[in-house]
């Protein structure tokens, strides 16, 4: 029998986010259960599943609005680290630490504030979570209160308006503007975002996201709603993302069409455990993973193999 050692997979190519050995439990009930997975830097990962499956779960915890019962969801800043100073970061009880090209950050050991302002990771929701009472361009002004305020509103660059504050006022309008050009949505900017079409308010709490600089993109169900030319918009914008900034995406998706066509990477949960990790090809011929959309026994992904030519 070979040894853990020799059983474990290959290194993951320049990871971004490394899930290792996830687990969730909301009392009796296993959510997430000891689910493993990496999304490589500059790549489209895809988590995608039955409903009921734990994709949000996931999510919620490597954004930080779940504490996974167990597991370790480690976010790299520049090259990945060595295994040995990943596990000194972890071992010292640490949610951070530096390495030779960057930082690591331990999402499961930070708010979910911090996962999104230190560790850079934006996120959207299932259910659009726009302001939908302030104008297109306020909804991503904003997305960078953050950066406008670092040193504070009261410091004397604000209070005076100094020429230095004003440079950071117009930046913070330029990136939104520059978001607005890529989505369409210039002639609307000073629109009431809820009076937005539902595509639009889709693309425009992307773009919401992106004014926030982030290094990982957590997209849940991007799609959802969208009709066939609202969904191939949302395909383009997602790949210029990924090829105009490098940012790398991961994303939640029922819609199948998306996932084959953008994705680099997928991984399918079942009941809260991983059954398959690949690319879209290998994926979408894997027996389990047939099964699994089909809703038959796994005695019976042979036979449905056989009939899909899998």
């Amino acid at each position: 029998m070979p040894s853990p050692e020799a059983a474990r997979p290959s290194p993951p190519r320049d990871p971004i986010l490394v899930v290792d050995h996830l687990s969730m439990r909301f009392g009796g009930l296993i959510a997430v259960n000891d689910v493993s997975f990496h999304a490589t830097r500059g790549e489209v990962t895809a988590v995608i599943g039955p409903n009921g499956a734990g994709k949000t779960t996931v999510f919620n915890c490597i954004t930080g609005f779940y504490k996974p019962t167990t597991g370790r969801l480690a976010l790299f800043h520049g090259a990945a680290p060595s295994a040995a100073r990943l596990d000194a970061v972890t071992a010292a009880g640490l949610s951070w630490g530096r390495t030779g090209t960057g930082a690591l950050y331990l999402l499961e050991r930070l708010a979910d504030h911090k996962v999104a302002s230190w560790a850079r990771v934006a996120r959207t929701f299932q259910n659009i979570r726009l302001f939908s009472g302030m104008t297109v361009l306020e909804n991503l002004l904003v997305a960078q209160h953050m950066s406008l305020t670092s040193s504070g509103l009261l410091s004397p660059a604000a209070l005076l308006n100094l020429p230095s504050w004003k440079r950071q006022q117009q930046a913070a309008v330029d990136k939104a503007l520059y978001w607005l050009h890529k989505i369409g949505l210039v002639a609307r900017s000073d629109d009431p975002a809820g009076d937005l079409p539902y595509g639009d308010q889709r693309r425009l709490e992307i773009a919401r996201a992106m004014c926030t600089s982030p290094v990982l993109l957590c997209l849940d169900e991007p799609a959802a709603g969208l009709n066939p030319r609202e969904s191939a918009a949302l395909n383009e914008l997602l790949l210029s993302i990924r090829h105009e900034h490098q940012t790398s995406i991961l994303l939640i998706e029922h819609d199948m069409s998306v996932v084959m066509e953008i994705s680099d990477h997928v991984v399918v949960l079942e009941y809260g455990c991983k059954i398959a990790d690949g690319t879209p090809e290998e994926v979408r011929n894997d027996p389990r993973v047939i099964a699994s959309y089909l809703g038959v026994e796994e005695d019976e992904t042979a036979v449905v193999a056989a009939e899909v030519g899998a």
